[in-house]
């Protein structure tokens, strides 16, 4: 891949550390006008994508630094980066183009729970995450049958371990059942103007009517991270659930590897390969990238925030 030579010494570390978890195992430029209603899946949207407008280059809005380098080569689907709190656009790849999210979708999720409960509420258990994730070939938090945790504690595994089994029981929580809570979670993408947005469940398992632009998928990015609690969450590396079992580790690699890093979702599923949504603070500004179906999602991020921070100036 084409990256700066400055950039590699950040990334070998992700790079391997990324083959050692296995991350989706251990488990999730121009405007495009490819399908800007109906979405593509999987090997359908190759020729879309191809079709596109594929030269990147930032937004006639950004603002940017004397003699700027050419935006980064990134060979993903669609990506974006964009700048809290005022949502400007510095890069746009196919960033209107309806790609499958992968567990992205969580990001709703915990804004919609907070939206509609206490962080403190104590939840009933009811469902065994283990055999859970078997079942459905999804990552889980380790919920058991007979836990009383706080809602925020679900939350964490919710957003740390993209736990399947968190989505669910936050969802029959506030809503009663997941379809209820997936129409919330609809009204709120209309609300914050997500127009390139559809949820089909709670937690990002594949699904034809799930679907989410690169813009968007920032965009909700920086929504999360407005509400305190859930910028603190995704900005943790670890976390003691109010049980004995021992604490939960953060998925999200670029935490720990990637100077400035807050946050905020992994995701990984066949349909959507690899996902992320990726902020980092520098000296104040905050940047938040996002990139679909990559396979290799932590160089990929990296190289567009490096890019944006080196030779783009604030634009909010």
């Amino acid at each position: 891949m084409r990256r700066g030579a400055s950039s590699f010494a950040i990334l070998i570390p992700i790079v391997v550390a990324l083959a050692l978890v296995g991350f989706g195992l251990a488990v999730a430029g121009g405007e495009s006008t490819a399908l800007p209603g109906g979405g593509c899946s999987g090997d359908e949207c190759a020729p879309i994508v191809a079709a596109a407008t594929a030269t990147p280059s930032p937004s006639p809005s950004a603002g940017l630094a004397a003699a700027p380098d050419d935006p980064p080569v990134v060979p993903v689907y669609a990506a974006a980066v964009i700048e809290a709190p005022c949502g400007a656009t510095l890069y746009a790849l196919n960033e209107t183009l309806r790609l499958a999210p992968a567990s992205l979708v969580k990001m709703m999720t915990a804004v919609v729970a907070l939206d509609h409960a206490e962080a403190g509420d104590i939840v009933e258990i009811g469902i065994d995450g283990a055999a859970l994730s078997l079942v459905v070939d999804a990552t889980a938090m380790g919920l058991q049958p007979g836990d009383r945790l706080p809602l925020i504690d679900i939350i964490y595994g919710l957003l740390l371990r993209s736990g399947h089994d968190a989505a669910l029981v936050i969802a029959e929580h506030i809503a009663g059942d997941e379809a209820a809570f997936v129409s919330l979670m609809n009204e709120k993408a209309v609300a914050l103007g997500l127009s390139d947005t559809t949820f089909a469940n709670v937690s990002g398992l594949d699904h034809p009517d799930q679907r989410i632009s690169s813009l968007d998928a920032a965009l909700l990015g920086a929504e999360l991270l407005k509400e305190p609690l859930l910028a603190e969450v995704v900005a943790t590396t670890e976390y003691q659930p109010a049980w004995t079992r021992g604490p939960i580790q953060n998925l999200n690699l670029l935490l720990a590897h990637y100077p400035g890093a807050v946050g905020v979702k992994t995701g990984f599923t066949t349909d959507a390969s690899q996902t992320i949504v990726a902020a980092a603070d520098r000296d104040g500004r905050l940047l938040i990238a996002s990139v679909l179906h990559s396979e290799d999602l932590y160089v990929d991020a990296a190289a567009l925030l490096d890019w944006a921070f080196a030779n783009t100036t604030p634009a909010c």
